[in-house]
């Protein structure tokens, strides 16, 4: 209990505007008590936290944490040890502790998949993802979807897929469509255009364009895994790539994302950390084409 304690934090503001900054890991069903407790609340990208507005804001907050506290199942990291006790989970990409901690290579499937477990919470200092016991029935299900997906992006893995004639056909084969340019959404679910939207394909893009028509080809689901949820139609959005200025005039997602209808959709508006990273991945790509030509500079 004191270890769930502890995931609340509240402070108050020190700024002009009175109220208290509020933080908890990611849960929908505890976002959305929140939000219907605390209407006016907003999501602060930058600090990772919610701002409550008022002059009580704290003690408000105390009392909602003290109700949320009280509601939630109490032994409910016990059961989670007891039930890892029982059915133990071994692998180099899990570390227990006081919680368990998934480090993997990076992974769009693992990175949706840990999204999707409630009260996981990425770590940046030690680039892990926490996961309570509480929560470790919903681990050990996704677990081979995360374990597979790590060891196909290990470094010797991606080498030996290079090298095999039918990786390298493969890997052609999701070229061709990656130079097309375009990703499936639900035609009941568009994205925005003109600004950065995270995809489970093909990472942060633009999309510029969306056709009227619904398409029709089966072939395409194995590059788009969010068609194999069933929606009624999709559309083809044609998209490029994100500019570094575009990236750094982004506004992340000022709300926590619904990892599970973000999975449906196959797209999502990127949050701060995901921002960054893809800042950082064209920085470097920047660097290494300026090293290859640097006669144009001038």
């Amino acid at each position: 209990m004191e270890i769930l304690a502890a995931a609340f934090q509240v402070r108050p503001s020190d700024g002009d505007k009175p109220g208290a900054f509020a933080g908890f890991p990611y849960d929908r069903e505890l976002v959305r008590r929140f939000r219907e407790t605390f209407p006016r609340a907003r999501w602060r990208p930058d600090e990772e936290c919610w701002f409550v507005p008022g002059t009580t804001a704290v003690r408000r907050l105390d009392v909602w944490i003290s109700q949320e506290l009280e509601t939630l199942d109490r032994h409910a990291d016990d059961k989670g040890r007891d039930a890892f006790a029982f059915e133990p989970l071994a692998s180099p990409y899990l570390t227990v502790g006081s919680d368990l901690a998934v480090r993997t290579p990076y992974s769009r499937t693992v990175v949706e998949a840990m999204r999707q477990i409630p009260w996981a919470r990425w770590d940046p200092v030690a680039k892990v993802w926490r996961v309570p016991f509480r929560s470790y029935d919903e681990l050990l299900s996704r677990w081979p979807e995360i374990e597979e997906a790590a060891r196909r992006n290990e470094p010797e893995a991606r080498r030996a897929r290079r090298q095999d004639p039918k990786g390298q056909e493969a890997s052609r084969i999701r070229q061709a469509e990656r130079r097309r340019r375009r990703f499936p959404v639900p035609a009941a679910a568009l994205p925005p255009l003109g600004q950065p939207v995270a995809t489970n394909a093909w990472g942060i893009v633009v999309f510029e364009a969306i056709d009227i028509e619904p398409f029709d080809e089966p072939g395409v689901t194995e590059f788009y895994p969010h068609m194999r949820r069933g929606s009624p139609s999709y559309v083809w959005a044609h998209w490029r790539v994100s500019a570094l200025l575009e990236i750094y005039r982004a506004r992340p997602s000022r709300d926590p994302q619904d990892a599970e209808e973000a999975a449906r959709r196959g797209w999502w508006l990127p949050g701060s950390e995901e921002l960054r990273e893809r800042a950082k991945e064209l920085r470097r790509l920047e660097r290494i084409s300026r090293e290859k030509h640097p006669a144009e500079e001038h």
